[in-house]
């Protein structure tokens, strides 16, 4: 994890997310929603603010977030890797909301937040989830970020593990690999994962490679967006994995990523096997025709 983690801005958080509610809501929801913020700036008991976190998706609507290119940068320059332009309108009401707790007392904030996270439903929580990279007091819920990968629902499973860069920070390794193997799991998309290429790591390349060889001996297909996990400890002993899919895939897909599996390994062997296998991929990836994005579809 980097030495040095992101700090909460709250004002300027706040200043931001109330800037492009307004520019989403109608002057009734907006007032509502000032009205509550104003409310809770003065301590209030749990159950009136729970009532408006629950109230939100009816008062100010589920409609997407539409961001400009600007809100966007905003984001980006506030808080690395933030990335709300998958939002919907309540989620962002909500995050604001809580950016509205008290926070100086640290265990007070948690205790806060823990009883918002336990009764919470499906919606609330992928909106507890996705403020995780903005609110005060990162470190002390990560037993919470933890809980939301073991999640059976994959809504809440994604508000953690994609377009949030929370993971990427405070995560250890074990759980961080948690993560990803269950986002090829249930088939969510490995490119939409903040910091994956920066945390890939050798542990991850073996429980990935180990995937691929079980679906392999059930008969399944392997997602190709797999090998990008990989390829950075591509050596001896997975070069016969990069051969299969060269010579066994029948979809281009999977040939395209063990043709980028074996240009980002820089290991002379895999590029050996590029250039004799698919000389044509390799002059794509080399043209800027191809990479992870490309397969991804983005």
């Amino acid at each position: 994890m980097p030495a040095t983690a992101y700090q909460a801005d709250l004002p300027h958080t706040r200043q931001l997310l109330s800037q492009w509610l307004a520019a989403n809501l109608d002057a009734k929801a907006m007032a509502w929603l000032n009205e509550k913020i104003v409310s809770f700036e003065t301590p209030k008991p749990l159950r009136e603010f729970q009532s408006a976190f629950g109230l939100a998706p009816r008062m100010v609507g589920k409609q997407p977030l539409l961001l400009t290119g600007r809100h966007l940068q905003q984001a980006r320059d506030l808080r690395p890797g933030l990335d709300p332009a998958h939002w919907t309108a309540d989620q962002a009401a909500r995050i604001l909301l809580l950016l509205v707790l008290p926070h100086e007392d640290e265990d007070g904030f948690v205790k806060t937040t823990n009883q918002l996270f336990t009764a919470a439903d499906v919606g609330e929580l992928t909106a507890l989830y996705l403020a995780l990279p903005l609110l005060p007091h990162p470190e002390a819920l990560l037993s919470r970020a933890s809980e939301g990968i073991r999640t059976s629902m994959d809504v809440v499973f994604n508000a953690v593990a994609l377009h949030n860069p929370y993971p990427m920070e405070y995560m250890n390794e074990a759980a961080w690999n948690q993560m990803i193997l269950k986002a090829v799991f249930i088939g969510s998309p490995l490119d939409k994962i903040t910091g994956l290429d920066e945390r890939a790591n050798p542990t991850l390349a073996r429980i990935m490679r180990d995937y691929a060889h079980e679906r392999w001996a059930a008969g399944r297909a392997v997602a190709p967006m797999l090998w990008r996990v990989v390829a950075p400890f591509l050596n001896d002993n997975m070069l016969p994995d990069l051969v299969r899919l060269f010579e066994n895939s029948s979809t281009e897909a999977e040939q395209q990523a063990a043709a980028l599996a074996c240009r980002q390994s820089n290991f002379p062997a895999a590029l050996q096997l590029l250039h004799a296998q698919r000389p044509d991929l390799a002059e794509k990836i080399i043209a800027g025709e191809l990479d992870w994005a490309n397969l991804a579809g983005d």
